[in-house]
């Protein structure tokens, strides 16, 4: 069973994921593109909540969880995601297939533990087009930002852990636009490339108490400050022969030198706040709220007079349930069943209209072997906007799959 799912997650992984972005939507034509889900398949096969603590498993949204690992421990998750858009003008399918994060985790000292890795934070991946008497118009956008990030966990009283996370944010934009009137000979092409670079900072707590020998109470809180981004800006301006098909035949003549300029602007500050209630090993159940300071973005850049910006706000349910993890006779005993549900208020809104978006999710956690690693598969459906007022509504259905390895490594040598 191990060795046909490594082979089915091998082939999954090394689809053609570095060719699309990770999250195929016309909704990332706006800002800085679609924020994506930082934790792990584990996480989103519950809602997306990351509250409980676990010796075995990197938490990538709260770095306190870093100081419970026992074991260092080797993440690597990846999805595919299917998507069905309907409006008033048509319907159309897109699919992507991506890398979602790689990550390792490990122990340092007594109650401490630090790990670093690579994670998506935005997605741009959009085809717009627009037929309007003799006009014509096409919209792409391509890129996006990444996260590469240091972590540090410590578990100062027993129960409570806190940590901090720096990150280096990363990535590039390209947008391109063409207009072509029949009636015309050549059209106009207009591309902007945006390099973004910047560092960020997340500070995390973790807290469990005992309430009785069989139940425990859980909470966590996150907190992401306000950062700052830089952004290098190409843009150039072009004639083009364009086909019926709306494919540009050739470039005749640029019609502008290509323009250089610098901006800055900020990543949004982010609070969460998690409580839940659980037996160790056995079952939890939790809740989660995130909000996202997306009202104070500001980016000359991406502003679009009928396009304003709310607090992003998310709620998050889910669990988890293992019939019996020391199980020797069972193997599906020591499963790890999990669900949630999730509801978000992006705080995008266009035309006056609030795009909201809502998943239901569950997945497994199967055992690998005697050191405690597993395979995880997620499964999630989800709807994104609506078709009221001209705009896109969204159907997806989301697999995810990855691995949790787990080893002891840096283990001293004994001379006798």
């Amino acid at each position: 069973m191990i060795k046909r799912f490594l082979l089915v997650l091998a082939v999954f992984l090394t689809a053609p994921m570095f060719a699309q972005e990770g999250n195929s939507s016309p909704y990332s034509y706006y800002g800085i593109g679609l924020r994506d889900f930082k934790g792990t398949v584990e996480n989103q096969s519950m809602g997306g909540i990351s509250i409980m603590g676990d010796s075995i498993h990197v938490n990538l949204q709260n770095p306190a969880g870093f100081g419970a690992l026992l074991l260092t421990n080797f993440a690597l998750g990846g999805s595919r995601k299917d998507v069905s858009l309907k409006s008033n003008a048509g319907d159309g399918t897109n699919t992507s297939t991506t890398l979602d994060y790689i990550a390792l985790g490990f122990p340092i000292a007594k109650n401490m533990g630090a790990g670093f890795g690579l994670i998506p934070y935005t997605s741009v991946d959009y085809k717009i087009t627009n037929q309007d008497g003799d006009l014509y118009e096409r919209f792409m956008g391509r890129g996006g930002l990444n996260k590469a990030f240091v972590s540090w966990g410590y578990e100062f009283i027993q129960g409570i852990r806190i940590g901090g996370t720096a990150s280096y944010n990363f990535g590039n934009i390209r947008r391109e636009v063409v207009q072509n009137n029949s009636n015309q000979q050549f059209g106009i092409q207009e591309i902007n490339r945006s390099d973004i670079s910047g560092v960020s900072f997340n500070l995390g707590l973790q807290a469990e108490r005992p309430l009785n020998e069989n139940l425990n109470i859980y909470g966590s809180a996150t907190y992401t400050p306000e950062s700052s981004i830089s952004a290098e800006n190409d843009r150039e301006i072009s004639t083009v022969l364009v086909s019926p098909t709306a494919d540009i035949v050739s470039t005749t003549q640029e019609s502008l030198e290509p323009q250089r300029t610098n901006t800055d602007f900020s990543l949004p500050s982010e609070y969460s706040l998690g409580l839940g209630l659980g037996q160790s090993n056995k079952w939890f159940a939790g809740a989660q709220y995130t909000n996202v300071q997306t009202s104070q973005f500001t980016n000359p850049s991406y502003s679009l007079q009928n396009v304003t910006y709310d607090d992003d706000s998310q709620f998050r349910v889910g669990g988890f349930y293992i019939p019996r993890f020391n199980s020797i006779t069972s193997y599906l005993e020591r499963i790890v069943y999990r669900a949630g549900f999730r509801y978000q208020e992006t705080g995008l809104n266009i035309n006056g209209i609030g795009i909201n978006e809502f998943g239901i999710s569950f997945g497994v956690g199967l055992p690998m072997g005697r050191a405690f690693s597993n395979a995880n598969i997620s499964f999630e459906y989800g709807q994104r906007g609506t078709q009221n007022a001209g705009l896109i509504k969204e159907d997806f259905f989301k697999v995810g799959l990855s691995l949790s390895l787990n080893d002891k490594w840096f283990v001293p040598f004994k001379f006798n």
